[in-house]
C-alpha cells in the first residue's frame, strides 16, 4: 500500500465581513461568528445540522478566514492510500485527538490517477499529473482542506507522471516526469505555476543531459532549494538564482524513496531501506534514530 501524506492549514490573511443570516438569536452576528469560530473542527459536521446559517456560514471562506485571524485554525495531516485490491486512490483526514486518532474519509479525486505529485499551498493540495492507464496526464486537481472539495486546476504545458514538485515563495515547481524527446518537453522539462494568477510557466533547466532524467523518486525543500533525486542522480534548483547543480554526494549517494524536512533536517531512506538525516548546511548524512 501506498502513502503520501501531506499538511495543509487553513490560514488565510482576507479580511472578514460579517454574516448577513442571523446565527444566534440575541447576540450579534460578529460575536456569534467568534463564538463559531474557536470551535474545534471535529464538531465541524454537527453544527452544520443546527440551522441553515450554521450550515452556510461553516462552508465559506468567510469562517475559515476568522478562525485564522483568532488563531484558533488547526493543521491536519491528509493521507492518500493506494488500495492493493482495487488500486483505487483514497483520500483521508487524520483527526488527532488526547483519546482517541480517527481517519475521516474524503470524495475521491475526479480521476484515478497513479503517480501524481502532491504539494500543500494554504488550505489547499495540488495533486500534479499522473497516469490513467500507463497514459501520462497533464491534468492538476486541488483538494480544498476548507470544504473537502475537489476544485480543477489548469493544465500543465505537457503530460507528466512520476514528477518532483516543491513549493517556493508560495509558487509550485515541477520538474521531470516526462521523456524529453520534443522541443516542447525540453523546453517545459520543469514548470512553475502561481495559484495566484493560476497561470503555468517554463523553468530554464539548461541543457545538461543529468537534468533530463523521467521519473523522480523522491523530492524536497530545504532552505527555499529544490532538492530532487532521478533515477541516476539528483539535483537540486533554486528559484531565486535560477540556477540548476547536482546534490551533494553525500545525499546522493544516500537518498531513495520518498523524504521529508525536519528544523531544516532532510529525511530520506538510503539504499539499504534506512533512515537517514542530511543537514544541508554541514553536508553531513547521519542516520535517523531507530533507523
Amino acid at each position: 500500500m501506498s502513502t503520501t501524506t501531506a499538511m495543509s492549514t487553513t490560514t488565510t490573511t482576507e479580511p472578514p465581513s460579517t454574516p448577513t443570516q442571523i446565527l444566534i438569536p440575541s447576540l450579534p452576528n460578529d460575536i456569534a461568528l467568534n463564538i463559531l469560530a474557536g470551535i474545534p473542527r471535529s464538531y465541524h459536521p454537527l453544527l452544520t445540522l443546527v440551522s441553515k446559517p450554521f450550515r452556510s456560514l461553516l462552508f465559506s471562506p468567510l469562517f475559515y478566514t476568522t478562525r485564522s485571524l483568532l488563531n484558533t485554525s488547526q493543521n491536519f495531516l491528509y493521507l492518500c492510500l493506494r488500495i492493493p485490491t482495487t488500486s483505487s486512490m483514497q483520500w483521508f483526514m487524520l483527526y488527532q485527538n488526547p483519546t482517541k486518532n480517527s481517519l475521516i474519509p474524503l470524495p475521491p479525486a475526479p480521476s484515478p490517477l497513479v503517480g501524481s505529485a502532491f504539494v500543500a499551498v494554504g488550505p489547499k493540495i495540488y495533486v500534479i499529473g499522473g497516469s490513467i492507464n500507463d497514459i501520462p496526464s497533464p491534468h492538476v486537481w486541488a483538494l480544498d482542506c476548507r470544504f473537502h472539495r475537489w476544485e480543477a486546476v489548469p493544465s500543465m504545458r505537457i503530460s507528466r507522471e512520476f514528477a518532483a514538485a516543491g513549493v517556493v515563495d508560495g509558487r509550485i515547481y515541477v520538474i521531470g516526469g516526462c521523456v524529453v524527446d520534443t522541443w516542447a518537453k525540453s523546453r517545459n522539462w520543469a514548470e512553475v505555476f502561481d495559484p495566484k494568477t493560476e497561470k503555468w510557466d517554463s523553468v530554464d533547466s539548461g541543457k545538461d543531459d543529468f537534468l533530463r532524467e523521467k521519473w523522480m523518486h523522491g523530492s524536497a525543500v530545504v532552505n527555499e532549494r529544490i532538492y530532487v533525486m532521478a533515477d541516476r542522480s539528483g539535483v537540486v534548483y533554486e528559484p531565486k538564482t535560477k540556477k540548476w547543480d547536482s546534490v551533494e554526494s553525500g545525499l546522493d549517494l544516500g537518498w531513495r524513496g520518498r523524504a521529508c524536512v525536519v528544523d531544516g533536517i532532510l529525511y530520506c531512506y538510503d539504499y539499504l531501506g534506512n533512515i537517514r538525516g542530511f543537514d544541508v548546511r554541514t553536508g553531513g548524512l547521519e542516520g535517523a534514530e531507530g533507523g
